[in-house]
């Protein structure tokens, strides 16, 4: 989970949810709108999402080449495993409880 504000103006909710694999585990398929930005931390980020309805599909750490990164939400899947890592929690609005055990950075 990120709770960077670039991630919530992304979203359009409160957090990004991601889930990662190594690239060699992933089969990418069908089109997609990029887009890159570079993070708080000087991280550059591509972006890939829905060329027809825009949300955010899969994206790639520019410094991690052989991870990719899927929105948790693209699975569309209720019992998809609780996030285990929070990111920019000084960012999480308050009201929002972190899942139970989660480690925090």
């Amino acid at each position: 989970m990120c709770h960077c504000l670039e991630c919530q103006k992304r979203t359009g909710s409160l957090f990004g949810a991601q889930a990662r694999w190594p690239r060699e585990r992933t089969t990418i398929e069908g089109p997609s709108t990029a887009w890159q930005r570079t993070g708080d931390e000087g991280h550059t980020i591509e972006f890939h999402f829905c060329p027809v309805c825009g949300s955010t599909v899969w994206y790639r750490f520019m410094d991690l080449p052989d991870v990719i990164a899927v929105t948790t939400g693209s699975f569309a899947d209720p019992d998809f495993p609780k996030p285990q890592f929070a990111v920019y929690d000084n960012r999480r609005h308050r009201w929002l409880q972190r899942p139970e055990g989660m480690e925090v950075d």
